[in-house]
């Protein structure tokens, strides 16, 4: 059984003074408090399961890479027997990182300080000067060994936690998990990388990031207008969507979980109709798929995913599939259909994660994904047009960027760190008729609910007791 407790400030603040449960709302100095984020990194990113590389980024036997999981280096490795491990980058002798590269390949990693070396499961090997048995006799091997996470490989992603005795992975997606098996597990061969992930440094709070990924459809209105203008969904002879004016596409399906995942799920209706001429409920949802095949996927690929999944997740993908979404707290995920000048629609795959590095800064990462069977030609289109919208010098994120240090910024403020962001606006529909998913479902234009899952859980983390 779990117990609460509301962890009290410096200031004689508590956890749950900052959050207003009943009116939804919370405080803008979670968004800059340098003893809240001490906090965040011990009850949330040391605690919950953290996206951190792809497996095809270290495809061979003693291949690794250094990441962060909130304020820890770790190194993601794989053995000799092709398993992935994640330990902390951190030697057990004098406390120097044992790798201070961000990749590579060794059988035995080696902290520069000493000398001590470690298998790439984290298991320590030895000292130099054996004969003298310079790592002592007060402590054995196994003692001596690194700090191991507990790792979970979904669709490719490698997670970990350092909360072994805590959730399973499978526990910690939830009701999450039938609808990103629609995107992360749905071919036989799976996902690759297209090259290292791009990284910036932004000046930031990695919350300002994350809650606008838990599917925030209403800043595009706004803060990316210049989609409707002169951008994708501009208005051209047989483009999508009406002009400058997007709120046509804000409208679908949106889904969240107890556990702060969310997704939003766009109708393809007008698209199928589009590209065929009829009806979109006089196709199966095989046809639908075959004729507007998901971002990454070709016609031919389609009975190879039908095989793989279920008919109520075959249905989701065919009529509403998640476009945008995250990964509860730092990940979000783009499977984007975007129209093309030539009348056609391509696809875009990115996955983010914001890596804290202060209670002001973090790390924007972009991977851009791919299936491994993709033709080698629409693998370079949506390198391109993935790096162009959704990259680190993207059009789209060049936009979020400059909002989250304003956020970040103002919330520091004598007067306006104690102004609230506000959630409010809810969603009063249920489930549509015979939505075949779970979760907690709404429909019609995008609400506050998704963004209000994220601080729902990240309290529900800060006031769980250790």
């Amino acid at each position: 059984m779990l117990t609460r407790s509301n962890p009290v400030l410096s200031d004689g603040t508590r956890i749950s003074d900052l959050i207003n449960l009943d009116t939804r709302e919370v405080k803008m100095r979670v968004l800059s408090d340098a003893e809240l984020y001490q906090l965040e990194m011990e009850k949330i990113f040391a605690k919950t399961w953290v996206f951190l590389a792809h497996e095809t980024e270290i495809p061979n036997s003693g291949d690794f890479v250094q990441r962060d999981m909130g304020s820890d280096s770790v190194l993601v490795t794989r053995d000799r027997e092709g398993q992935v491990h994640v330990v902390l980058n951190v030697c057990t002798h004098r406390g120097m990182k044992v790798s201070t590269l961000d990749v590579g390949n060794t059988q035995a990693h080696m902290c520069i300080y000493h000398g001590w070396a470690f298998k790439p499961n984290g298991d320590f090997i030895g000292a130099p000067v054996d004969k003298e048995c310079m790592h002592g006799k007060m402590m054995s091997k196994e003692q001596l060994s690194l700090t191991k996470a507990r790792v979970a490989v979904y669709g490719g992603m490698i997670f970990a936690t350092w909360n072994l005795d805590g959730p399973s992975f499978d526990e910690f997606l939830g009701d999450a998990k039938f609808y990103y098996d629609t995107m992360w597990c749905r071919t036989t061969s799976g996902m690759e990388v297209l090259g290292p992930p791009q990284r910036f440094i932004i000046k930031a709070n990695w919350k300002t990031a994350a809650e606008q990924g838990a599917c925030d459809g209403y800043h595009t209105l706004t803060l990316h207008r210049w989609l409707g203008e002169i951008g994708p969904y501009a208005k051209k002879p047989n483009a999508e969507g009406g002009g400058a004016d997007l709120t046509p596409e804000m409208y679908g399906v949106e889904v969240w979980t107890d556990h702060g995942h969310t997704m939003r799920c766009i109708d393809l209706g007008r698209k199928v109709h589009r590209i065929t001429g009829r009806d979109p409920a006089e196709l199966s949802a095989q046809e639908k798929l075959t004729v507007l095949p998901p971002p990454g996927l070709t016609a031919e690929m389609i009975p190879d995913v039908v095989s793989r999944l279920s008919p109520e997740q075959i249905e989701i993908m065919s009529s509403n599939p998640p476009q945008v979404g995250n990964f509860f707290p730092n990940g979000l995920f783009e499977f984007i259909y975007l129209p093309t000048a030539d009348g056609k629609v391509t696809g875009a795959m990115a996955l983010h994660t914001y890596v804290p590095m202060g209670p002001d800064k973090f790390m924007f990462m972009n991977w851009i994904l791919a299936e491994k069977d993709t033709p080698p030609e629409q693998k370079a289109a949506m390198l391109r047009i993935s790096c162009q919208f959704l990259g680190t010098s993207g059009m789209v994120e060049q936009d979020d960027s400059d909002t989250w240090p304003h956020q970040t910024i103002v919330s520091k403020g004598a007067m306006s760190k104690n102004i609230t962001l506000k959630y409010q606006a809810k969603y009063e529909t249920g489930k549509p008729d015979g939505w075949p998913g779970p979760g907690h479902v709404g429909s019609g234009f995008t609400k506050d609910d998704t963004n209000w899952s994220f601080w729902q859980y990240w309290h529900e983390l800060m006031t769980r007791e250790s």
